[in-house]
């Protein structure tokens, strides 16, 4: 682990770019494999076809991912 920041340091830093990273195609095999590992199979992630019929229309990624 690195240094971690103060409270008052990060506040400090509120607005800056601190680091970026490049895109991911994030597939449904590694959806599947995250709610495998985290025992999070809701349907809005796992099952594309029960999720177009959400207000979302699609299924979606975890938060987290």
């Amino acid at each position: 682990m690195g240094n971690p920041l103060s409270i008052d340091a990060l506040r400090a830093r509120v607005g800056e770019v601190i680091g970026t990273s490049s895109w991911m195609l994030i597939e449904q095999s590694r959806i599947d494999a995250f709610a495998a590992v985290t025992l999070d199979h809701q349907f809005i992630h796992v099952d594309a076809a029960r999720a177009s019929s959400t207000p979302l229309g699609a299924h979606s990624t975890d938060g987290g991912q």
